[in-house]
């Protein structure tokens, strides 16, 4: 045990005391973070010993953890009421001003719960009783987790038949068949099938339950994010035919197999055909006036609705008239209508559910999970932009996740929002949850006592409920012609999935929807569009040359820019725009750069053996011709083991200034004759021209007066200045531009093989003398181009400018110009005619034709 004293200013203020062990820190983290750095105003002492510290010595510096990893009272109480929104709301609720509205709103949507809730059940192959208990203990779970006021959690048309292909699939009829008492018939167990349905649904909602809360608590709310409302409509309309083939059967009182698996739904299609003379036309009349009665009833309420104070139940109306109806004429008996039959008063006991079912039904607990959550996410933000407040989606997704995974132990199957529930919610006049607990209300009152006067309702009534109410869904095939004048892409993804969600199961088309809609994501990254832009007179705005026609071209800069953000996909592709933009082929370029290089060597080595042969056709023409080289003027440059001095002994002062150039052959000729100390004067031999080696220049041309040595000095000097050779000066393309300014105001990120990319492109263009910037780079990039090791000597951080417009400043002021001139009265137009020509893939997917 040590004891810290804290000495501030020479000052003993505080005293901390800690007991330091020799803690793992990785399964003992300390409560303080100890930091070896000497602090003088932190001193030690022994408890046990003080005279083995007789004076404070620094040890080490307690730094206290930071404020939020702390537990307060004030964090704890956040915490809770972060956890259980009810505990913030329900104290602020006033009944003066809330309670009426949401009675009135709960009552109503309550009653539309029954009728729902019993159709409903025959979506997912259950009992309808099991309608009923869905519909009420998870809005008692939402209403103390939930942050939506106006959503109605309960049963839905899509998730039940999501759940029915479960049931179907691991509790088909044929598992259950049982021999009749002395005969070789065999019927169905009813019972039977019905309990494991019960048990199967229960494991599927509680695993999606379970999964919905697991994503909530790590902040995975964002995940409803990738289904797209072109996925999701999309994907509801194949679910509403889905649901209309499930209960066709229902309607024209044929007795069918449900399939389930791929091509489930053309497989059922095919045997109702093939049964359609079968058809009990006692309850094809039951179903038509029940849809005729439905369909007016609805029509004379939207449009009275207005008059109303809260809408007509409809389908309550139609289930209790059904009911009576049945009851006194004993259709059941009388015409062998299928009735819902018994329904047991009271609440079920809740029962584990079977976790051997689990690895059974991941795949559909998981799409049942993302489906449910996205539908009830869109529902509960819309209404709260519509009423000015906040929907928290992981805390939605905590929500939704405990109301499925706590019904699953009461029997009930998965559930969600519901569109039409929540718009009478809203209507209606609902303000808080408190509209969902009334609702729940209403329904616990029905299964507690009125649940056993529903035996007599014919199934036919309660399909004919689902197939009227899918009507809405039905409407969502407008969307084809609202996208086809919108948005090609999307146009694609909601067919993809349509077709993908009615050819496959649902589990397995949600997945190939996302997947597709993924891919749509990664292609328009891919193919983006590629710019050149122009200068906005009087501004510092630049836009895109092509579809505005007003902007002006910076003269010498090429100002580049990509819509996407550059990575592995399409780096090659950004790399191939620039260079078809800027108008140079670089990879061309410099190889024909080469090429002239090598050329270039190969003529200037002929043109040194040339001058060395003419050299010595000269030396010997001028022995013979009483033209003479300084070597015989002057002696000899060398003599054999002498030295500098000595030759310079030998020569006169005339020849001196020849001492310097060693290995040099230059050709004079005397003006005068010698004189008796060999003393003359000297004039230069006008050399000659080679034909073969124009093109050097002054390397190679011998002017008037001029010399050139040739020997392997000579080589230094070349290969000097070929390093300095433009591709310009070799003859072939030249251009005006001078620097390429790239803007990457749209990338978020760059991966290791964009900045190789981009690494290139300053490098190649630098070989044919274009400078390369880079403009509006976001921080999180600078970052990883520094990560990436982009930066080096020949590529600074001066390359890189804030703006685009700071970087044609700069680039025409390290060229001596300034920024043109224009007419100040200019009119931005946007190029429309382009515009319209555009096609397909042009306007929607980003390409640059």
């Amino acid at each position: 045990m040590l004891t810290y004293e804290t000495f501030p200013n020479n000052a003993v203020k505080k005293k901390e005391t800690f007991e330091l062990e020799a803690l793992n820190p990785i399964h003992h983290p300390p409560r303080f973070n100890l930091n070896p750095n000497p602090n003088p105003n932190l001193m030690s002492t022994s408890r046990f010993n003080p005279s083995l510290n007789p004076e404070p010595v620094p040890l080490l510096s307690v730094t206290p953890l930071p404020p939020f990893s702390r537990c307060t009272v004030p964090r704890l109480k956040r915490s809770v009421v972060g956890c259980l929104p009810v505990l913030y709301w329900l104290p602020r609720y006033s009944i003066w001003d809330y309670g009426m509205p949401d009675l009135i709103s709960g009552i109503s949507v309550g009653i539309m719960h029954l009728p729902q809730g019993m159709a409903y059940a025959l979506l997912a192959s259950l009992p309808p009783v099991f309608g009923l208990y869905t519909s009420l203990y998870p809005a008692l779970v939402y209403f103390f987790f939930g942050t939506s006021r106006h959503i109605s959690i309960g049963t839905f048309a899509v998730l039940s038949i999501m759940v029915g292909s479960v049931t179907e699939r691991l509790a088909p009829d044929r598992n259950f068949l049982v021999m009749l008492n002395g005969t070789n018939l065999t019927e169905v167990n009813i019972t039977a099938r019905d309990s494991y349905r019960v048990q199967v649904a229960a494991a599927t909602t509680v695993l999606g339950g379970l999964i919905q809360v697991v994503l909530g608590l790590v902040k995975f709310g964002f995940v409803g994010t990738y289904l797209s409302e072109p996925l999701v409509r999309a994907y509801t309309t194949a679910a509403a035919a889905h649901a209309v083939v499930a209960v066709i059967a229902q309607l024209f009182g044929l007795s069918t197999t449900r399939f389930s698996g791929p091509l489930s739904l053309v497989y059922t299609l095919v045997e109702v055909c093939s049964k359609l003379p079968q058809t009990h036309l006692p309850t094809l009349a039951v179903s038509g006036v029940s849809m005729v009665f439905l369909i007016a009833a609805k029509e004379i309420n939207s449009a009275i609705s207005a008059r109303l104070p809260v809408p007509i139940p409809v389908e309550l109306i139609m289930i209790v008239a059904a009911t009576v109806i049945s009851s006194y004429t004993h259709l059941n008996g009388n015409y062998t209508i299928s009735v819902v039959g018994e329904i047991p008063s009271g609440l079920a006991a809740p029962r584990l559910p079977d976790a051997s079912l689990f690895k059974e039904v991941m795949g559909d607990a998981f799409a049942l999970a993302i489906v449910g959550y996205a539908i009830s996410i869109s529902l509960g933000k819309t209404f709260a932009l519509k009423h000015g407040y906040k929907v928290d989606s992981n805390q939605e997704l905590v929500a939704l996740g405990l109301s499925n995974a706590v019904g699953g132990f009461f029997q009930c199957y998965a559930v969600c929002s519901s569109m039409s529930r929540s718009l009478i919610q809203e209507s209606t006049g609902g303000k808080t949850q408190m509209a969902g607990m009334a609702s729940a209300v209403i329904v616990l009152v029905t299964v507690l006592k009125l649940g056993p006067l529903f035996q007599e309702l014919p199934k036919a009534v309660l399909a004919a409920i689902v197939f009227v109410n899918l009507k809405g869904m039905f409407k969502q095939y407008y969307d084809i012609i609202t996208l086809w004048r919108s948005s090609k892409v999307d146009l694609v993804v909601w067919l993809v999935t349509w077709v993908s969600t009615l050819l496959f199961n649902l589990d397995m088309g949600l997945g190939a929807s996302i997947t597709f809609a993924v891919l749509t994501v990664i292609f328009r990254t891919q193919l983006p569009k590629y710019s050149v832009l122009g200068h906005v007179p009087g501004t510092e705005l630049y836009l895109d040359m092509e579809t505005h026609r007003e902007v002006r071209e910076v003269p010498g800069i090429t100002i580049f820019h990509s819509s996407a953000t550059v990575y592995f996909a399409n780096a090659d592709l950004y790399l191939e725009a620039l260079k078809g933009k800027s108008g140079l082929d670089i990879s061309k370029m410099i190889i024909y750069k080469r090429r002239q290089e090598a050329k270039q060597r190969r003529r200037d080595k002929r043109a040194e053996r040339r001058a060395r042969r003419e050299a010595k056709r000269q030396v010997r023409h001028c022995r013979k011709t009483g033209v003479f080289s300084v070597e015989e003027a002057a002696g000899h440059w060398k003599e054999p083991g002498g030295g500098d001095g000595d030759r310079e002994e030998s020569l006169g002062d005339d020849q001196r200034g020849w001492c310097g150039r060693e290995n040099g052959t230059v050709f004079v000729m005397p003006t005068t004759p010698r004189t008796p100390d060999d003393q003359c004067s000297w004039e230069y031999l006008k050399g000659s021209k080679d034909p073969d080696c124009a093109t050097l220049g002054a390397m190679s041309e011998l002017q008037d007066g001029d010399t050139t040595t040739l020997g392997s000095s000579s080589e230094d000097t070349l290969s000097r200045e070929l390093d300095k050779v433009s591709l310009g000066s070799l003859g072939k393309w030249t251009w005006d531009i001078h620097s390429i300014i790239l803007d990457l105001s749209t990338a978020n990120f760059i991966d290791t093989v964009a900045i190789k990319t981009m690494r290139n492109i300053f490098h190649d263009f630098g070989e044919i003398d274009v400078t390369v910037y880079m403009a509006g780079c976001q921080m999180s990039v600078v970052e990883q181009l520094e990560l990436g090791g982009f930066f080096s000597e020949s590529i600074t951080k001066g390359r890189l400018f804030a703006t685009v417009h700071d970087a044609v400043l700069h680039c025409l002021g390290h060229q001596g110009t300034s920024m043109p001139s224009y007419d100040d009265s200019v009119h931005l137009e946007t190029n429309t005619k382009q515009g319209e020509q555009h096609n397909m893939e042009s306007e929607t997917f980003g390409i640059n034709k």
